[in-house]
């Protein structure tokens, strides 16, 4: 069975250039419509269904800034494209703020404009597809009403070609939702590159964002390909990037706005095609006004921007995630599943969690460590410092309230001198050492001679300094 072709309406006041368009995409097997005013443009919305639509911004009876709108609301999954002047990123930009799917400059590169409906006819296809929703779920878990309104937001942010920037305190997840739009959208087949641009040095930084060629600097013994050109065809992530210094804003401003960017040492320029999402946990507006960040920049890849809710106000799906990470650990572990007490899904939901959702995920992964029955107790999910005694845990463990316990004094024990604690601490150590020579230091036998799981075990030899294997 034939595909059907695809048709794209061309909206300019220039006949000439519309020309130019409908020959350029007609080497593509694709066809089109020409119109040259708004309300004409408008007219053949309402008759045709269009797989796409390009318009200039300058109309005789209105701008094409109106159209972008009218397409957006009225048919939202065609994407359209607008016609700017050469260097006008202001305008280009506002036309990204009102729902285009990316623009083109006059005059008209026939590459890029190819490039560019080849990307666009790609937009219908992959929103129609239903694994969309099985990886907004499977990369965003929870339910909330805030992680609803964020995948709404997703949805309509992965269609565009625009700059995204994300904002949210640390551990709530950018790099998550960063790599969400890459999935849901048409570069999905392309690479997803990620940097910490916090955790490399700015001697370094160059080099790794652009490149270099062999002997451009002590060191480089070869060509080096940088992320930037990695992520060609693809998204560049880049996190933390308030941490970038001025000189380096500059150069990826221009790597932004130009498609190009020039390896450390190279005279030649190699043209790339990325979609940029960054993110900071920093108010970056701040740091524009105080100098700090530039502020061309700043407007450059703040296009499209999705704040992140902290963990704190997302409800219940503190559980929906804590119950994830369990059987995800206990997964990868190779050992049984273990479940929440309901003493410890209380204390999950009354705690602050500074540190979002890394933070949930690092606790989990202790509880299931110090964790040797069934069911996991709010003593698992502390810090030692801040552990109960083992009668508060007994409590814990079982929801109910106890007497407390008659404990009748024995002579013969003597009270230690270096106190309970190190006198338990040495007892235990002792007991551990004991266990290890006699099993001639195979832990996996020492554990289970002494009555616990192998991690169990791990985490007090790592107590103790004895794990020989770090």
């Amino acid at each position: 069975m034939a595909t059907q072709q695809p048709l794209v309406l061309l909206v300019d006041d220039e006949q000439d250039l519309c020309m130019l368009m409908q020959m350029s995409l007609a080497r593509m097997g694709i066809k089109t419509h020409m119109a040259h005013h708004l309300e004409q443009a408008k007219y053949f919305f309402s008759e045709y269904k269009y797989n796409a639509c390009i318009t200039d911004l300058n109309l005789p009876d209105g701008s094409g800034l109106d159209l972008v709108r009218h397409v957006t609301q009225n048919h939202p999954k065609t994407p359209i494209a607008v016609l700017t002047a050469y260097g006008n990123m202001e305008i280009a930009i506002a036309s990204l703020k009102a729902g285009a799917f990316d623009f083109v400059s006059k005059p008209i590169n026939q590459l890029h404009l190819q490039q560019l409906l080849n990307k666009a006819l790609l937009v219908p296809q992959i929103d129609s597809e239903s694994t969309s929703s099985k990886l907004e779920f499977k990369m965003l878990i929870g339910d909330s009403q805030p992680i609803q309104k964020l995948r709404e937001s997703i949805k309509k942010i992965a269609r565009s070609q625009a700059p995204v920037f994300i904002t949210g305190e640390s551990g709530t997840g950018k790099e998550v939702v960063a790599n969400l739009i890459h999935q849901l959208s048409n570069r999905r087949d392309q690479a997803f590159i990620a940097i910490n641009c916090g955790a490399i040095s700015e001697e370094l930084m160059e080099s790794e964002l652009f490149g270099h060629v062999k002997g451009c600097f002590s060191g480089a013994t070869q060509d080096k390909q940088g992320l930037i050109l990695a992520a060609d065809g693809g998204s560049l992530f880049l996190d933390e990037i308030s941490e970038l210094s001025l000189s380096m804003q500059a150069k990826l401003l221009r790597a932004v706005q130009e498609k190009k960017i020039r390896p450390l040492g190279s005279e030649k320029e190699i043209e790339v095609d990325f979609r940029i999402i960054s993110a900071s946990h920093q108010n970056i507006e701040e740091r524009v006004q105080h100098g700090k960040f530039r502020q061309d920049l700043f407007f450059r890849i703040h296009v499209m921007d999705i704040a992140l809710p902290p963990l704190r106000e997302r409800g219940h799906d503190i559980l929906i995630l804590a119950h994830h990470f369990i059987a995800q650990i206990c997964h990868e572990w190779g050992i049984a599943t273990k479940q929440l007490s309901s003493a410890a899904s209380a204390f999950l939901l009354q705690k602050y969690f500074a540190g979002n959702v890394r933070e949930l995920r690092n606790m989990i992964e202790r509880a299931i460590t110090l964790c040797d029955e069934e069911f996991i107790a709010p003593s698992h999910l502390q810090p030692s410092s801040l552990r109960p005694t083992l009668y508060q845990e007994l409590n814990e463990e079982k929801d109910i309230i106890l007497p407390p316990p008659q404990i009748q004094p024995i002579e013969a024990v003597k009270i230690p001198e270096e106190g309970l604690e190190q006198f338990l601490e040495k007892v235990e150590k002792e007991v551990l050492l004991t266990a290890l020579n006699q099993t001639h230091w195979n832990r996996t036998l020492a554990a289970k001679k002494l009555g616990m799981t192998f991690r169990s075990l791990r985490y007090r030899l790592k107590k103790f300094g004895l794990d020989t294997e770090d």
